[in-house]
């Protein structure tokens, strides 16, 4: 009986120092996010703990304020950008890891409305007079000089030939996630989103939408880069790496992304 006892009482021992010895290996790293990518982020960020143990603290804002903010000197330890020339432009300053950058999704622009016979499945509803059934007051779009999907919809908009028509309509977010938030509050009769921020394997969640066929906008490539704040936490270096596992681009791909 004591023998076991003695055994029993070793291996109680063994495993609590290795669960205090894993605690004291895990750390967290603080992640800037670009707004579209927030629904995958956010589940993606969940399997990372429980497949690493590390915890990824994650901040969503648009792009061009987090280039503005890690120059001044934020503690962003990882940048998941909604481009990929804010990366290249902070690893060319300096200001990023040298050879940490890398693709992790490519988006897509969606035109939406919560009203479910607005939006048509070719964007014809851009193309409506005052006098037309579908007429619509306001059109939101992310700021084009602070996000990507921003400049995207305004490539779409002058593409179609329509910028003249839509301009006085036009109703701007800081990021993608408030020209959302414009259509979602109805704010806004319509407004070209993140594809993520409306649908789910493939199927729009609510009302109707026109996936804007990408050739009418450049490849929305999105770059994760490591920061100098990053560069000795192993937190922020495995989750550049879990970035890249089956597990992270199935959920990033149930998004609506391509890789």
């Amino acid at each position: 009986m004591r023998l076991r006892f003695r055994r029993f009482l070793w291996l109680v021992i063994i495993l609590s120092a290795a669960v205090v010895l894993a605690t004291a290996k895990a750390e967290e790293v603080t992640v800037a996010v670009a707004t579209n990518f927030t629904a995958p982020m956010q589940k993606i960020a969940q399997a990372f703990e429980q497949d690493t143990g590390h915890k990824a603290l994650l901040a969503f804002g648009a792009t061009g304020k987090f280039y503005a903010q890690i120059k001044n000197g934020a503690p962003f330890a990882v940048l998941l950008s909604a481009d990929d020339e804010t990366p290249a432009r902070l690893e060319k300053e300096g200001v990023a890891i040298a050879g940490t950058r890398f693709t992790y999704a490519v988006g897509r622009l969606a035109l939406w409305s919560k009203n479910p016979s607005l939006v048509d499945d070719k964007g014809q509803v851009l193309l409506s007079n005052n006098t037309d059934k579908n007429n619509f007051k306001k059109l939101a779009i992310a700021d084009p000089k602070l996000a990507p999907y921003g400049a995207a919809a305004i490539e779409v908009i002058e593409r179609m030939g329509v910028i003249d028509k839509v301009r006085s309509k036009l109703v701007q977010g800081d990021s993608i996630s408030q020209a959302f938030q414009f259509v979602m509050t109805e704010n806004a009769e319509l407004g070209f989103v993140a594809l993520s921020q409306i649908s789910i394997d493939g199927r729009i969640t609510q009302g109707s939408a026109w996936v804007v066929p990408q050739n009418l906008y450049t490849p929305l490539k999105q770059d994760a880069v490591l920061l100098p704040f990053g560069k000795h936490n192993s937190a922020a270096i495995a989750l550049m790496k879990y970035m890249r596992t089956e597990r992270a681009q199935t959920i990033i791909r149930s998004y609506g992304y391509s890789l």
